[in-house]
């Protein structure tokens, strides 16, 4: 077993699996623009050829290397080739958990997209004390999901505790404006995770709990009902706000990110810290409505998707795994989060994380990219944790934050007036 406290000595920095993929194509051409020069890079997928047309497209001379996620032994050499693998090839309950579980043997950091909370929790506990012994930080959830939310909770917490300013308690993100897509690989994980919660009612609890990602559930502050598809008056969340809040789409998996973080720090966020996430609606007279509707699409999907004659129309009108916006759409898309908390000294304060590009592609692609760039460049920065399954916040923190911040994602935090 690989002592984490030695260095470690591969031949790749990064290797990029599910490059052929329309996400991975975009992660490769974020790493070809900006990875600085000497970053040692890799491609890999199920067919050469398809690989070697993404390399020539990008204009790079990396090397490329098949795998495919079935093959037990191509999969362990993928990840003792680097010092960070990047996956995009979802869903990750059906394709990724052997190379989360070949990451953590060898001691090789790993970063993905999933949105999967099955799939996360199954990986924890698969993986957390052999990443633990061996170095590796499995860092899942490296996109839209999940970073915005828990690195802007990251912030305000250091914020707060930079200013003595006691801890964090009712906390709400706040979806302010966005523009872009809905993945066609985010409604693919979707539709699969159902399809393992209806056979199976265990997990059906275990998905329902709020906890459910926590390392030790019974160790969870008894904090009452949460709810992760919530309407609520902008003023409820903070008195600056104004117009009605809808629930949005990820806040069933990115609340209990979230709050993993914050026990995987010891309840560092507080004791207290509750924490949820909704959308804006506008602030018209018709805003409730708006509101009210969105909760009942939401939940009508959901229900569409658990039911053959239903998933059968969905299916045909869901976009695709593989598909995605074109080059316009990605550039003009955009998102606005506004994350809004109380300490328990009484104090308010805000935290911004706003980027450009479509969420679930164009930005998405930038984090994740970052994210595996920080394993691999800002190591004296990263957090103190060591290996395990880890989050966005307590896997790589503050090294992430500056890398977006120089990519140009807006990452801002500021007291409120009391």
């Amino acid at each position: 077993m690989s002592d984490p406290t030695s260095p470690r000595v591969r031949d790749l920095d990064i290797v990029v699996y599910g490059a052929t993929g329309f996400v991975g194509v975009l992660v490769a051409g974020h790493l070809a623009a900006h990875a600085p020069a000497g970053t040692r890079i890799a491609l890999a997928g199920r067919s050469a050829e398809r690989l070697a047309a993404v390399r020539a497209r990008l204009g790079v001379d990396w090397p490329v290397m098949v795998a495919d996620a079935a093959d037990a032994e191509a999969v362990e050499r993928l990840a003792g080739a680097a010092h960070v693998v990047i996956t995009t090839v979802g869903p990750y309950a059906k394709y990724g958990r052997a190379l989360a579980h070949a990451c953590a043997a060898a001691g090789t950091d790993y970063v993905d997209l999933t949105g999967e909370v099955l799939f996360a929790r199954a990986s924890a506990d698969q993986n957390h004390e052999l990443a633990r012994s061996t170095g590796a930080r499995i860092v899942h959830s490296c996109g839209f999901d999940s970073i915005p939310s828990d690195i802007g909770v990251h912030v305000l917490w250091e914020r707060v505790r930079a200013d003595d300013a006691g801890e964090l308690t009712a906390t709400t993100l706040v979806v302010t404006s966005a523009k872009g897509g809905f993945s066609g690989g985010t409604i693919d994980s979707m539709r699969h995770q159902l399809d393992v919660l209806r056979k199976d009612r265990s997990l059906r609890r275990l998905a329902a709990s709020p906890y459910s990602l926590s390392p030790a559930r019974a160790e969870e502050p008894d904090l009452g009902r949460q709810d992760d598809m919530v309407t609520l008056r902008g003023e409820q969340v903070d008195p600056s706000l104004r117009g009605s809040l809808g629930p949005f789409v990820m806040a069933s998996y990115n609340t209990r990110v979230v709050r993993r973080s914050n026990a995987l720090r010891g309840y560092a966020y507080g004791r207290e810290f509750r924490y949820r996430e909704a959308m804006s609606v506008g602030t018209s007279p018709l805003s409730p409505v708006l509101a009210a509707g969105l909760k009942a699409g939401l939940g009508a999907l959901v229900v569409g998707l658990s039911l053959p004659p239903t998933r059968f129309v969905l299916d045909r009108i869901l976009p695709k795994p593989g598909a995605g916006p074109g080059e316009k759409a990605r550039r003009e898309g955009h998102f606005t989060m506004d994350l809004f908390t109380r300490t328990s000294t009484g104090a308010r304060y805000t935290a911004r994380f706003r980027a450009q590009g479509d969420p679930g592609y164009a930005a998405t692609a930038v984090m994740l990219g970052e994210s595996a760039l920080a394993l691999v460049l800002n190591r004296a920065e990263l957090p103190t944790t060591g290996g395990g399954v880890l989050t966005p916040a307590t896997g790589i923190g503050d090294a992430l934050v500056t890398r977006l911040r120089a990519a140009g994602v807006e990452i801002s935090v500021r007291r409120l007036d009391p």
